[in-house]
Formats: C-alpha cells, sequence, structure tokens
C-alpha cells in the first residue's frame, strides 16, 4: 500500500505564500525545563501543512498531501489533540493574534528566516546514475543478510555497502523506490525485537552519513520513533530524536548525532583523535546555530541527556571537556 509522504521544504520564508499561511496557523508551544518549542499547523485545500521548532527561530516546514480536503481535515485535527496530549498549549487562535496581543504578521516579521549553516562538506559530491543505485541496492542486501554473523564479517559488510552509498554524492535514498526500501529495511533492523537481526545503531549512523540528511531525519522521527523497551540502542535513540527536534536542522542532528552515538575506539589513538577533530570542526557552527536562540554551547552541553547510556555519557563529557 502506497504511504503518504513528508515533503521537506526550504526554511520557513522561501516557501510559496508563507505570509498568508503563517496568518492563519494555529499556534502552540511548550515550554518546560529546557524545552521551548513552537508547533503551527494549517490545512489548504488537500494539504496539512506544519511549522515547529524552537520558540524564537522561524522553524522548519512540511507538508503532506491527502486525497480530500476532508482527509487533510481529519489529520490536522488529529495532530492538534496530539499536541494537546503531549502538553502544548494554544497562544494563537485561528486568524487572531499572539500571546502579547502583537498581530500574527508583525510575529513573523520579527523571527526572520535563520542563514543556511555553512558547515564543511559531508560527503563527496557524485553522479548518482543508475548503475551506481543499483550497486548501492546490491549492497544493502547483502548487508541484510549478513545478519547473525560475527562481527568481523558484519563490519566488512558494512565497509562495503557504505563505499557503495558514497559514490552516490550523498543521494536521498527516498528517490530511488529500490534504495529506498533497502535503507529503510536496515534502519528497521536497528530495533529489531530478537538480538541477531539487530544492526548496531552505530552502523546504521555510518550509512547514513553517506546520505542526504534527510534520510536520517525519516529515520529518527519514524523508523526508530518506537524502539522495543529491552532495545540496547533505546536510550541513544531517545537522545537523537530530542537532538534532531531541538536543534531543528536535519544536517546539523546528524553531525551532532554521529559525534554522539559514535562508540569510543579503545586502543585505537587514531580513531579518537579522528572524533575529537570531528567535534572540533563542527563545534563553532553548533555555537553559531544555538546563538541564534539565545542559547550558548555550554548551556546546550549541560543539558543532554545520555539516557542511561554510558559511551554516550563519555562522548559527552568529552564534547563539555574541549
Amino acid at each position: 500500500m502506497k504511504r503518504a509522504h513528508l515533503l521537506e521544504l526550504e526554511p520557513l520564508g522561501a516557501a510559496a505564500r508563507p505570509g498568508v499561511i503563517l496568518a492563519r496557523m494555529r499556534r502552540f508551544e511548550f515550554v518546560q525545563g529546557t524545552s521551548a518549542k513552537f508547533w503551527m499547523a494549517d490545512v489548504d485545500d488537500k494539504t496539512f501543512i506544519v511549522v515547529y521548532g524552537r520558540i524564537g527561530s522561524a522553524g522548519q516546514r512540511k507538508e503532506k498531501a491527502f486525497p480530500t480536503p476532508e482527509a487533510a481535515t481529519r489529520e490536522f485535527d488529529k495532530k492538534v489533540a496530539e499536541k494537546l496530549r503531549e502538553g502544548y498549549q494554544e497562544v494563537t487562535a485561528s486568524g487572531g493574534a499572539p500571546a502579547g496581543g502583537a498581530p500574527a504578521a508583525a510575529a513573523e516579521e520579527a523571527a526572520p528566516p535563520p542563514p543556511k549553516l555553512d558547515l564543511p562538506p559531508r560527503v563527496r559530491p557524485g553522479e548518482a546514475t543508475e548503475a551506481k543505485r543499483k550497486a548501492a541496492v546490491h549492497a544493502l542486501s547483502a548487508l541484510a543478510a549478513a545478519r547473525g554473523r560475527r562481527s568481523w564479517a558484519l563490519g566488512r559488510a558494512v565497509r562495503r555497502a557504505r563505499r557503495a552509498l558514497e559514490a552516490l554524492g550523498g543521494l536521498d535514498p527516498a528517490s530511488d523506490a529500490a534504495l529506498s526500501a533497502a535503507v529503510d529495511a536496515l534502519m528497521a533492523r536497528v530495533v529489531a525485537a530478537s538480538a541477531p537481526d539487530r544492526l548496531p545503531l552505530v552502523r546504521a549512523i555510518e550509512l547514513l552519513s553517506e546520505l542526504d540528511a534527510a534520510a536520517f531525519a525519516r529515520a529518527v522521527r519514524e523508523t526508530w520513533k518506537a524502539p522495543p523497551a529491552a532495545s540496547p540502542a533505546a536510550g541513544a535513540l531517545a537522545l537523537l530524536h530530542r537532538q534532531l527536534e531541538e536543534l531543528g536542522d536535519p544536517e546539523l542532528g546528524l553531525r551532532v548525532g554521529a559525534l554522539l552515538v559514535d562508540r569510543p575506539h579503545h586502543g585505537s589513538m587514531s580513531a579518537e583523535a579522528g572524533w575529537a577533530l570531528r567535534w572540533k570542526a563542527l563545534s563553532p557552527h553548533l555555537e553559531a546555530h544555538l546563538a541564534r536562540s539565545g542559547r550558548s554551547l555550554k548551556d546546550y552541553l549541560e543539558h543532554i541527556d545520555a539516557g542511561g547510556d554510558p559511551h554516550v555519557a563519555q562522548r559527552i563529557a568529552r564534547m563539555r571537556a574541549a
């Protein structure tokens, strides 16, 4: 059965008719502890539209198309009910003014879209030819067949799959049905109920690091949303979800997440030195991103919860000490 697809759009302000849509959106906010988030929604004919992010930022925008206006409205009502159950409070009625009495148009002007992060390249550019896509699907299928094997055999299959994905030049697998299915099947193994069927989270992140960051966002928000309670990666997966939503940027969420879940390489000084260099290169960009919403890097790191994962806790400690 064909599944409805969420389309990632440009940051708020680059989409068509942004002022018209924003002015009539219902706005909900969640402020608790270190969380300060907003969520806005509306229906435009057959399209359900959402804008969300940290309060004070422009946020991220998504659209989801439905076959009828009625279906889009039902989705709107369902999501509003979910947000209310999660503790969000409505601060703007449809067509009304946000808390404080400022007009909706003025609120939009007060939060211009943030400048795009000028991050160093993560993947090498390349042309994703049909032959390269087929090779990637083959490599991912071979990795899927490696379940239950010894760690060295799994590692070899991961390296082969990673090289095949690297040749695609940062492609979003959603653009190719066969590749998308192969990636989704492997990501689902991260939360498999049976231990022999599981793909270690750190291996999954290695593969996602060769693709467009949208693939990482889908895995975190959809495939890994509700891992089994007994999953050894449950705490780390919850951490990835929190960081993705808090940072509001899939590319930054992927890079920070990859550093957080990376396992310490005991006895490998080069691997640990490489991790330190990656953090040193990323931290100024992360700090600049946080500063736009009035936060400091120190405050951000102090409030990261390792979720009971000792390896993640060790990475957080290294970030704080750097």
